[in-house]
């Protein structure tokens, strides 16, 4: 099916759509009256947008996960009903299954779209990263070589959203012309006229950022496929102004934003099906309702072919910073992958930050692959979700303050999205020193804990960043990497050759054994890993030797090491995260769990650190081998 074929629509194709319209505007009631909630009048000001979308697009309900297919995005998810009302009239999917079960507790059919849905790309809700969203597919579109289009669908009122403006110039830079915007133009939102609650010059926006702008009356059918089909020949990416009313097609919600959020009641329904001209049949929706049955959670796998590349081992003599080491990595595999056919693409994003995040030897080699966004991080995270669940590797290198504190609720939503990012975050915990306690990143554990479908790994050294590096680049689903900023000493075993060495390959979930020790165990990870060692040695000089156990894979621990450590009756959690929600407080709630009695002590931040040389601040916080290994002795009697 190719989109938009016609010069024009046909007397009997709007005679069809207006025939969908009364049908899908029945349905839109109907469900959200039963459910007794939902968003009922922005729904009916955008299904015309929807209903001439799904119709001309080219999208399949047969097929409707077809890799050619065009890419439909609702960036205002609150007007489900008015999508799935579409999407089950045109055969996606049974339309009274989404009618008995809308917002019923295990349903397909959720208050806010899903990617679940058939017809559905992309989990939306949180307004202002559709947008976002569809730059990804559209850079998606060009990395695969593929010729679909991509149609986000927007409210009015999102358009106040920074991130809005920075997707705007995202698409504009990068030649993103197989984007159409349609913009629900209602003029309503919850609270009152949008002009009122926050004034923006949409169309001057658009214009000022290179776009082209039509607009067009958002309720006429041949006015709004005139205007998408011009949109497909220009050289630009194309915002469409659909003027419409919210509430459309009912006499008495037309116009009103109370309906924005707030379903009719049965009364109300009932009067406007009579005004529709269809039968009420709420009963029967009702009895169906009782019987909707859970579906089956949905999981995601990403195939990926990658060759990793040869391992790099570096020598105690080589002084190296972890970031360096990723970077290093990426770049191998980057020679290795890039341009071979039948890999799969690698795109690799930078928010003004390159040769600090150490990307730019990436981005000089493969410029057709990296995309620097500039300082608009809410805006590069969605991208990068977004072109990462189309099958393209992307990996997101930047600060750990942006890509994951700055930029929570957008990985939130990749993490709800069930997306395939990688996000190496650098300049980790008080190792950034100097910059001080704004871009001190001490929470990312306990953020990032948040998130069902994210793993973090923080490697201990260069070696096992390398190997961490061509791990996760290798595995399906979203992974963040953390590194520190400062040079890190190569782990090596008691004879100086390196812990990490040729043989070793890293194993999500496996903690390493850097010292045996049978009088305590002490568990470090990334910044604090080689501090560990060098408070083993401290220790072994006063005549007492603990088990130093690097644990990487921070969300993950490894249970079987942890019991051993349990076992010698003392463990202490050395870190420099904050001492609330980083790593001792998840190894505390294993120990818990697990009935396992130790002795536990928690090294970690109490506070915010000042400006200074990380060395500096690992002593004015109490954190300093030396300061650690007299705390511990004391524990220990």
């Amino acid at each position: 099916m190719a989109r938009f074929v016609k010069e024009k629509l046909e007397s009997s194709d709007i005679e069809r759509l207006k025939e969908l319209e009364k049908l899908a505007r029945g349905d839109i009631l109907k469900m959200t009256t039963l459910a007794r909630s939902g968003h009922p009048g922005g729904a009916l000001s955008s299904l015309d947008i929807f209903l001439i979308l799904y119709s001309f697009a080219n999208v399949n309900p047969k097929n409707p996960a077809d890799p050619d297919r065009d890419r439909i995005v609702v960036s205002h998810g609150h007007t489900s009903a008015g999508v799935y009302a579409v999407l089950g009239r045109l055969g996606f999917f049974d339309i009274d299954e989404a009618i008995a079960g809308f917002r019923k507790a295990g349903t397909l059919f959720e208050g806010h779209v899903e990617r679940k849905v058939p017809g559905v790309e992309w989990d939306t809700g949180n307004l202002g990263q559709g947008l976002s969203a569809g730059c990804g597919f559209a850079l998606a579109s060009r990395l695969l070589s593929k010729d679909f289009h991509v149609f986000v669908a927007m409210s009015d009122a999102e358009q106040a959203k920074g991130q809005v403006a920075e997707a705007r110039r995202f698409a504009r830079k990068y030649g993103l012309n197989n984007i159409t915007v349609v913009i629900d133009y209602n003029r309503k939102q919850i609270s009152g006229n949008t002009f009122d609650i926050m004034p923006v010059n949409i169309k001057e926006n658009y214009l000022s950022d290179g776009w082209e702008v039509i607009e067009v009356n958002g309720h006429d059918f041949q006015e709004l496929y005139l205007s998408i089909r011009n949109s497909l020949s220009l050289d630009s990416p194309v915002a469409i102004l659909a003027y419409t009313t919210i509430g459309k097609g009912i006499s008495f919600m037309e116009g009103k934003e109370k309906y924005h959020g707030k379903p009719l009641t049965e009364d109300e329904l009932e009067k406007a099906l009579e005004e529709l001209g269809l039968s009420s049949d709420l009963d029967r929706y009702r009895e169906l309702r009782e019987k909707v049955k859970p579906t089956e959670r949905i999981s995601v796998q990403y195939e990926i072919n990658i060759d990793p590349g040869t391992p790099r081992v570096y020598t105690s003599e080589d002084r190296l910073d972890n970031r360096s080491a990723f970077g290093n990595a990426l770049a191998d595999i980057g020679r290795a992958n890039v341009g071979v056919e039948g890999r799969t693409p690698i795109a690799v994003f930078d928010c003004d930050l390159a040769s600090s995040v150490k990307v730019d030897s990436f981005a000089r080699e493969f410029p057709e692959n990296f995309f620097e966004a500039g300082v608009q991080e809410h805006n590069t995270a969605t991208v990068a979700g977004a072109l990462s669940s189309q099958g393209v590797l992307a990996v997101w290198g930047d600060f750990g303050v942006f890509n994951i504190d700055e930029t929570y609720n957008q990985q939130r939503l990749n993490d709800i999205n069930m997306t395939n990012l990688k996000v190496a975050s650098t300049h980790l915990g008080i190792d950034v020193g100097e910059d001080g306690k704004t871009h001190h990143c001490i929470d990312y554990v306990g953020v990032l804990r948040n998130l069902y479908g994210f793993r973090l790994i923080v490697p201990a050294d260069p070696n096992q960043t390398d190997r961490a590096t061509r791990y996760i680049l290798s595995q399906s689903g979203n992974y963040a990497l953390g590194v520190g900023r400062s040079k890190t000493p190569v782990i090596t075993r008691e004879d100086g050759s390196p812990f990490f060495d040729a043989d070793y390959r890293f194993e999500y979930g496996r903690a390493d054994i850097l010292r045996k020790g049978d009088k305590g165990a002490l568990i470090v990870y990334g910044q604090t890993a080689w501090r560990g060692v060098k408070v083993w040695e401290i220790l072994r000089e006063r005549g007492v030797t603990i088990m130093v156990v690097n644990m990487a894979s921070v969300l993950d621990p490894d249970v079987d090491v942890l019991k051993k450590a349990a076992e010698t009756g003392y463990i202490a959690v050395y870190e420099d995260h904050n001492v609330k929600s980083g790593l001792g407080s998840i190894i505390a709630d294993v120990l818990m769990e697990k009935g396992w009695t130790a002795k536990f002590r928690k090294f970690g931040l109490a506070s915010y650190a000042p400006s200074g040389k990380a060395e500096d601040l690992f002593e004015f916080m109490g954190l300093s081998p030396e300061r650690v290994a007299e705390e511990i002795l004391k524990d220990l009697g």
